[in-house]
Protein backbone atom coordinates (compact mmCIF):
# COMPACT_ATOMS: atom_id res chain seq x y z
CA UNK A 1 0.00 0.00 0.00
CA UNK A 2 3.03 2.30 -0.17
CA UNK A 3 3.74 4.92 2.73
CA UNK A 4 1.36 4.87 5.77
CA UNK A 5 1.38 7.74 8.66
CA UNK A 6 2.39 5.73 11.91
CA UNK A 7 2.50 8.79 14.51
CA UNK A 8 0.93 12.32 13.50
CA UNK A 9 0.92 15.48 15.85
CA UNK A 10 0.57 19.41 15.37
CA UNK A 11 3.64 22.16 15.53
CA UNK A 12 4.37 24.99 13.90
CA UNK A 13 7.04 24.63 11.28
CA UNK A 14 10.43 26.76 10.91
CA UNK A 15 13.19 26.28 8.69
CA UNK A 16 16.80 27.96 8.99
CA UNK A 17 17.53 31.00 6.77
CA UNK A 18 19.22 29.75 3.65
CA UNK A 19 21.37 32.65 3.15
CA UNK A 20 22.01 33.72 6.87
CA UNK A 21 21.94 29.85 8.16
CA UNK A 22 21.29 31.33 11.46
CA UNK A 23 18.05 32.93 12.09
CA UNK A 24 14.18 31.04 11.56
CA UNK A 25 11.70 31.76 8.89
CA UNK A 26 8.20 30.34 9.57
CA UNK A 27 7.43 28.21 7.06
CA UNK A 28 3.72 27.34 8.07
CA UNK A 29 1.44 30.14 8.38
CA UNK A 30 -0.09 28.46 11.89
CA UNK A 31 0.09 24.99 13.75
CA UNK A 32 -0.28 22.15 10.72
CA UNK A 33 0.06 18.68 10.98
CA UNK A 34 3.48 16.95 10.91
CA UNK A 35 3.41 13.20 10.36
CA UNK A 36 6.14 10.73 10.81
CA UNK A 37 5.55 7.77 7.65
CA UNK A 38 6.97 4.33 6.78
CA UNK A 39 6.99 2.92 3.48
CA UNK A 40 7.03 -0.60 3.62
CA UNK A 41 8.47 -0.99 -0.20
CA UNK A 42 11.83 1.26 0.03
CA UNK A 43 11.42 0.40 4.11
CA UNK A 44 11.97 3.87 4.84
CA UNK A 45 10.93 6.73 6.94
CA UNK A 46 9.55 10.07 6.06
CA UNK A 47 8.60 13.36 8.54
CA UNK A 48 6.13 14.83 6.00
CA UNK A 49 4.23 18.00 6.59
CA UNK A 50 1.46 20.43 4.26
CA UNK A 51 0.21 23.67 4.69
CA UNK A 52 -3.12 24.24 1.96
CA UNK A 53 -1.36 22.61 -0.78
CA UNK A 54 2.80 23.26 -0.07
CA UNK A 55 4.77 20.72 1.47
CA UNK A 56 6.90 22.45 4.49
CA UNK A 57 8.86 19.19 5.25
CA UNK A 58 9.90 16.96 2.92
CA UNK A 59 12.42 14.64 5.35
CA UNK A 60 13.59 10.81 4.94
CA UNK A 61 14.95 9.91 8.09
CA UNK A 62 18.34 7.96 8.34
CA UNK A 63 20.09 6.92 11.52
CA UNK A 64 22.84 9.70 11.27
CA UNK A 65 19.97 12.41 12.19
CA UNK A 66 19.84 13.77 16.03
CA UNK A 67 16.63 15.61 17.37
CA UNK A 68 17.79 18.33 19.29
CA UNK A 69 15.48 19.82 21.97
CA UNK A 70 16.59 23.29 22.59
CA UNK A 71 14.03 24.64 24.72
CA UNK A 72 10.69 23.57 26.72
CA UNK A 73 8.74 23.57 23.32
CA UNK A 74 10.73 23.61 20.67
CA UNK A 75 13.32 21.21 19.12
CA UNK A 76 14.79 20.50 15.57
CA UNK A 77 17.22 18.03 13.50
CA UNK A 78 19.29 18.98 10.35
CA UNK A 79 18.41 17.27 7.21
CA UNK A 80 21.58 16.67 4.64
CA UNK A 81 19.67 15.78 1.79
CA UNK A 82 16.89 18.57 1.96
CA UNK A 83 20.49 21.12 2.44
CA UNK A 84 18.07 22.41 5.38
CA UNK A 85 17.51 22.35 9.35
CA UNK A 86 14.21 21.86 10.63
CA UNK A 87 12.56 23.12 13.72
CA UNK A 88 9.51 22.24 15.46
CA UNK A 89 7.31 24.58 18.07
CA UNK A 90 5.32 22.76 20.05
CA UNK A 91 2.42 23.73 21.93
CA UNK A 92 3.42 22.06 25.44
CA UNK A 93 6.02 20.03 26.49
CA UNK A 94 4.43 16.84 26.29
CA UNK A 95 3.90 16.46 22.47
CA UNK A 96 7.64 17.83 22.26
CA UNK A 97 8.57 14.79 24.19
CA UNK A 98 6.53 12.50 22.32
CA UNK A 99 8.11 13.13 19.11
CA UNK A 100 11.31 13.01 20.36
CA UNK A 101 10.25 9.20 21.73
CA UNK A 102 9.11 8.50 17.89
CA UNK A 103 12.24 10.54 16.22
CA UNK A 104 14.42 8.02 18.34
CA UNK A 105 12.76 5.13 17.92
CA UNK A 106 12.48 5.69 14.35
CA UNK A 107 16.07 6.01 14.02
CA UNK A 108 16.73 3.25 15.66
CA UNK A 109 14.66 0.91 13.05
CA UNK A 110 16.66 2.64 10.20
CA UNK A 111 19.86 1.50 11.95
CA UNK A 112 18.29 -1.71 12.51
CA UNK A 113 16.91 -1.77 8.66
CA UNK A 114 13.67 -3.44 10.08
CA UNK A 115 10.27 -2.11 9.23
CA UNK A 116 8.90 -4.21 12.41
CA UNK A 117 6.45 -1.69 14.22
CA UNK A 118 4.69 -4.10 16.77
CA UNK A 119 6.64 -6.85 18.48
CA UNK A 120 6.73 -10.56 17.33
CA UNK A 121 5.10 -13.37 19.41
CA UNK A 122 8.44 -15.71 20.39
CA UNK A 123 6.40 -18.76 20.88
CA UNK A 124 6.50 -18.87 17.02
CA UNK A 125 3.00 -19.98 17.13
CA UNK A 126 0.99 -16.92 15.97
CA UNK A 127 2.84 -14.38 13.88
CA UNK A 128 0.94 -10.90 12.83
CA UNK A 129 3.51 -8.47 11.50
CA UNK A 130 2.10 -4.88 10.44
CA UNK A 131 4.27 -3.64 7.61
CA UNK A 132 2.78 0.10 6.99
CA UNK A 133 -0.59 -1.44 5.67
CA UNK A 134 0.80 -5.17 4.97
CA UNK A 135 -0.70 -7.74 7.12
CA UNK A 136 0.18 -11.23 7.26
CA UNK A 137 -1.37 -13.81 8.92
CA UNK A 138 0.58 -17.18 9.94
CA UNK A 139 -0.79 -20.05 12.02
CA UNK A 140 1.65 -22.91 12.63
CA UNK A 141 -0.34 -25.79 14.55
CA UNK A 142 1.33 -27.99 16.88
CA UNK A 143 0.99 -31.90 16.91
CA UNK A 144 0.57 -31.52 20.93
CA UNK A 145 -1.71 -28.48 21.05
CA UNK A 146 -5.07 -29.83 22.98
CA UNK A 147 -8.32 -29.74 21.76
CA UNK A 148 -9.23 -26.90 24.85
CA UNK A 149 -6.68 -24.95 23.07
CA UNK A 150 -7.57 -25.16 19.36
CA UNK A 151 -11.01 -24.13 20.77
CA UNK A 152 -9.53 -21.18 22.01
CA UNK A 153 -7.00 -20.44 19.19
CA UNK A 154 -8.07 -17.00 17.96
CA UNK A 155 -8.45 -17.90 14.45
CA UNK A 156 -10.91 -15.73 13.27
CA UNK A 157 -9.16 -12.46 13.47
CA UNK A 158 -10.29 -8.82 12.30
CA UNK A 159 -8.06 -7.32 9.71
CA UNK A 160 -5.06 -4.85 11.15
CA UNK A 161 -6.00 -1.62 12.22
CA UNK A 162 -3.77 0.15 10.11
CA UNK A 163 -6.30 -0.78 6.94
CA UNK A 164 -9.42 1.23 8.18
CA UNK A 165 -6.89 3.83 9.43
CA UNK A 166 -5.54 4.19 5.78
CA UNK A 167 -8.90 4.02 4.32
CA UNK A 168 -9.92 7.23 6.98
CA UNK A 169 -6.86 8.81 5.90
CA UNK A 170 -7.47 8.40 2.41
CA UNK A 171 -10.88 9.67 2.87
CA UNK A 172 -9.63 12.52 4.86
CA UNK A 173 -7.33 13.34 1.84
CA UNK A 174 -9.93 12.89 -0.49
CA UNK A 175 -12.49 15.12 1.35
CA UNK A 176 -9.77 17.69 1.57
CA UNK A 177 -8.85 17.32 -2.13
CA UNK A 178 -12.71 17.94 -3.54
CA UNK A 179 -13.15 21.17 -0.65
CA UNK A 180 -9.48 22.56 -2.17
CA UNK A 181 -11.02 22.23 -5.47
CA UNK A 182 -14.68 23.21 -5.13
CA UNK A 183 -12.71 26.53 -3.45
CA UNK A 184 -10.70 26.74 -6.68
CA UNK A 185 -13.26 26.60 -8.67
CA UNK A 186 -15.49 29.42 -6.42
CA UNK A 187 -12.70 31.46 -6.76
CA UNK A 188 -12.45 31.05 -10.52
CA UNK A 189 -15.62 32.31 -10.64
CA UNK A 190 -15.96 35.09 -8.85
CA UNK A 191 -13.00 36.93 -10.60
CA UNK A 192 -14.56 35.73 -13.96
CA UNK A 193 -17.86 37.37 -13.16
CA UNK A 194 -15.49 40.41 -11.25
CA UNK A 195 -13.63 41.21 -14.97
CA UNK A 196 -16.61 40.60 -16.95
CA UNK A 197 -18.41 43.64 -15.23
CA UNK A 198 -15.25 45.73 -15.53
CA UNK A 199 -15.42 44.72 -19.36
CA UNK A 200 -19.19 46.17 -19.29
CA UNK A 201 -18.81 49.01 -17.14
CA UNK A 202 -15.70 49.93 -19.48
CA UNK A 203 -17.60 49.45 -22.47
CA UNK A 204 -20.40 51.42 -21.18
CA UNK A 205 -18.13 54.71 -19.84
CA UNK A 206 -16.38 54.30 -23.41
CA UNK A 207 -19.73 54.64 -25.42
CA UNK A 208 -20.81 57.49 -23.01
CA UNK A 209 -17.66 59.41 -23.60
CA UNK A 210 -18.17 59.06 -27.14
CA UNK A 211 -21.82 60.40 -27.32
CA UNK A 212 -20.80 63.28 -25.26
CA UNK A 213 -17.98 64.46 -27.64
CA UNK A 214 -20.45 63.85 -30.71
CA UNK A 215 -22.63 66.20 -28.72
CA UNK A 216 -19.70 68.85 -28.01
CA UNK A 217 -18.71 68.61 -31.60
CA UNK A 218 -22.43 69.87 -32.74
CA UNK A 219 -23.31 72.21 -30.35
CA UNK A 220 -19.58 73.78 -30.91
CA UNK A 221 -20.94 74.15 -35.05
CA UNK A 222 -24.56 75.09 -33.31
CA UNK A 223 -22.19 77.97 -31.24
CA UNK A 224 -20.46 79.26 -34.16
CA UNK A 225 -23.78 79.22 -36.46
CA UNK A 226 -25.09 81.24 -33.43
CA UNK A 227 -22.04 84.07 -33.28
CA UNK A 228 -22.06 84.47 -36.98
CA UNK A 229 -25.76 85.17 -37.28
CA UNK A 230 -25.48 87.46 -33.96
CA UNK A 231 -22.65 89.27 -35.87
CA UNK A 232 -24.98 89.73 -38.71
CA UNK A 233 -27.58 90.97 -37.13
CA UNK A 234 -25.03 93.36 -35.29
CA UNK A 235 -23.87 94.70 -38.50
CA UNK A 236 -27.26 95.22 -39.72
CA UNK A 237 -28.28 97.53 -36.43
CA UNK A 238 -25.28 99.22 -36.94
CA UNK A 239 -25.61 100.05 -40.59
CA UNK A 240 -29.40 100.71 -40.06
CA UNK A 241 -28.61 103.25 -37.19
CA UNK A 242 -26.46 104.51 -39.27
CA UNK A 243 -28.36 105.00 -42.08
CA UNK A 244 -31.13 105.88 -39.73
CA UNK A 245 -33.70 103.23 -40.64
CA UNK A 246 -37.10 102.79 -39.44
CA UNK A 247 -37.13 102.89 -35.38
CA UNK A 248 -39.60 99.53 -36.19
CA UNK A 249 -36.96 97.76 -37.65
CA UNK A 250 -34.40 99.07 -35.45
CA UNK A 251 -36.10 97.55 -32.14
CA UNK A 252 -36.78 94.38 -34.33
CA UNK A 253 -33.22 93.53 -35.29
CA UNK A 254 -31.80 94.42 -31.46
CA UNK A 255 -34.64 92.25 -30.19
CA UNK A 256 -33.17 89.31 -32.01
CA UNK A 257 -29.56 89.99 -31.54
CA UNK A 258 -30.91 90.03 -27.79
CA UNK A 259 -32.55 86.36 -28.62
CA UNK A 260 -29.33 85.38 -30.32
CA UNK A 261 -27.19 86.47 -27.45
CA UNK A 262 -29.53 84.40 -24.95
CA UNK A 263 -29.35 81.49 -27.08
CA UNK A 264 -25.45 81.68 -27.38
CA UNK A 265 -25.22 82.02 -23.49
CA UNK A 266 -27.13 79.09 -23.25
CA UNK A 267 -25.49 76.88 -25.67
CA UNK A 268 -22.01 77.94 -23.66
CA UNK A 269 -23.46 77.01 -20.60
CA UNK A 270 -24.40 73.81 -21.99
CA UNK A 271 -20.92 73.04 -23.12
CA UNK A 272 -19.46 74.08 -19.99
CA UNK A 273 -21.65 71.41 -18.43
CA UNK A 274 -20.68 68.94 -20.80
CA UNK A 275 -16.85 70.12 -20.47
CA UNK A 276 -16.50 69.31 -16.95
CA UNK A 277 -19.03 65.52 -17.81
CA UNK A 278 -16.37 64.70 -19.89
CA UNK A 279 -13.60 65.46 -17.71
CA UNK A 280 -15.21 63.26 -15.20
CA UNK A 281 -15.32 60.36 -17.92
CA UNK A 282 -11.89 61.00 -18.67
CA UNK A 283 -10.76 60.09 -15.00
CA UNK A 284 -13.02 57.04 -14.79
CA UNK A 285 -11.56 55.60 -18.04
CA UNK A 286 -7.86 56.67 -16.71
CA UNK A 287 -9.42 54.56 -13.25
CA UNK A 288 -10.92 51.62 -15.86
CA UNK A 289 -7.23 51.63 -17.32
CA UNK A 290 -5.76 50.89 -13.73
CA UNK A 291 -8.97 47.87 -13.01
CA UNK A 292 -7.79 46.64 -17.17
CA UNK A 293 -4.24 45.96 -15.06
CA UNK A 294 -5.98 44.32 -12.89
CA UNK A 295 -8.19 42.55 -14.55
CA UNK A 296 -5.50 40.98 -16.58
CA UNK A 297 -3.46 39.94 -13.01
CA UNK A 298 -6.80 38.12 -12.89
CA UNK A 299 -6.90 36.41 -15.97
CA UNK A 300 -3.33 35.15 -15.12
CA UNK A 301 -4.49 34.10 -11.29
CA UNK A 302 -7.78 32.38 -13.25
CA UNK A 303 -5.48 30.31 -15.78
CA UNK A 304 -3.46 29.33 -12.72
CA UNK A 305 -6.07 28.34 -10.56
CA UNK A 306 -7.63 25.94 -13.54
CA UNK A 307 -4.29 24.36 -13.78
CA UNK A 308 -3.98 24.29 -10.27
CA UNK A 309 -8.13 22.96 -10.82
CA UNK A 310 -6.76 20.35 -13.25
CA UNK A 311 -3.65 19.14 -11.19
CA UNK A 312 -6.58 18.89 -7.84
CA UNK A 313 -8.99 17.11 -10.61
CA UNK A 314 -6.17 14.42 -11.06
CA UNK A 315 -5.16 13.65 -7.56
CA UNK A 316 -8.57 13.49 -6.31
CA UNK A 317 -9.03 10.76 -9.15
CA UNK A 318 -5.97 8.97 -7.80
CA UNK A 319 -6.96 9.11 -4.23
CA UNK A 320 -10.72 7.72 -5.11
CA UNK A 321 -8.58 4.98 -7.12
CA UNK A 322 -6.69 4.32 -4.20
CA UNK A 323 -9.32 4.17 -1.97
CA UNK A 324 -11.18 1.36 -4.02
CA UNK A 325 -8.29 -0.01 -3.88
CA UNK A 326 -7.93 -0.18 -0.37
CA UNK A 327 -12.01 -0.98 -0.36
CA UNK A 328 -11.20 -4.06 -2.25
CA UNK A 329 -7.90 -4.91 -0.48
CA UNK A 330 -9.69 -5.28 2.34
CA UNK A 331 -12.93 -7.15 0.95
CA UNK A 332 -10.16 -9.56 -0.30
CA UNK A 333 -8.81 -9.94 3.18
CA UNK A 334 -12.05 -10.37 4.39
CA UNK A 335 -13.27 -13.40 1.93
CA UNK A 336 -9.77 -14.77 2.82
CA UNK A 337 -10.16 -14.67 6.17
CA UNK A 338 -13.63 -16.51 6.12
CA UNK A 339 -12.57 -19.00 4.13
CA UNK A 340 -9.87 -20.01 6.54
CA UNK A 341 -12.41 -19.62 9.47
CA UNK A 342 -14.65 -22.08 7.31
CA UNK A 343 -11.74 -24.38 7.26
CA UNK A 344 -11.06 -24.50 10.68
CA UNK A 345 -14.41 -24.85 11.63
CA UNK A 346 -14.51 -27.79 9.45
CA UNK A 347 -11.47 -29.51 10.93
CA UNK A 348 -12.48 -28.57 14.27
CA UNK A 349 -16.24 -30.83 13.48
CA UNK A 350 -13.70 -33.44 12.30
CA UNK A 351 -11.83 -33.13 15.45
CA UNK A 352 -14.79 -33.47 17.67
CA UNK A 353 -16.03 -36.40 15.97
CA UNK A 354 -13.19 -38.38 15.72
CA UNK A 355 -12.79 -37.18 19.75
CA UNK A 356 -16.26 -38.55 19.87
CA UNK A 357 -15.76 -41.70 18.13
CA UNK A 358 -12.59 -42.40 20.30
CA UNK A 359 -14.61 -41.57 23.65
CA UNK A 360 -17.48 -44.16 22.24
CA UNK A 361 -14.88 -46.24 21.64
CA UNK A 362 -13.04 -46.44 24.99
CA UNK A 363 -16.57 -46.90 26.75
CA UNK A 364 -17.33 -49.68 25.11
CA UNK A 365 -13.76 -51.50 25.38
CA UNK A 366 -14.40 -51.31 28.95
CA UNK A 367 -17.55 -52.42 28.85
CA UNK A 368 -16.20 -55.39 26.99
Amino acid sequence: MGEQPIFTTKAHVFQIDPQTKKNWVQASASAVTVSFYYDSSRNTYRIISVDGTKAVINSTITHHMTFTKTSQKFGQWSDPRANTVYGLGFGTEADLLKFIEKFREVKDLTRQGSGQLSPVDSNGTEDSVQLGGQVSNRIVHSRTTSLSSTLSDPVDRKPSSNLPHSESQLKYENDRLKIALAQSSANAKKWEVELQTLKNNNARLTTALQESTANVEEWKKQLASYKEESAKLKKKVLEMESNQGAPETVASLQQQVSEMTDKIQTVEDERGQKDEEIQSLWKRIEEMSLFETENQKHRERIQELERESEKLKNKLNQTENELESVRANQTQQKNEMLKVHNEVQVKMSEVLRMHQNMADTLKSSQHS
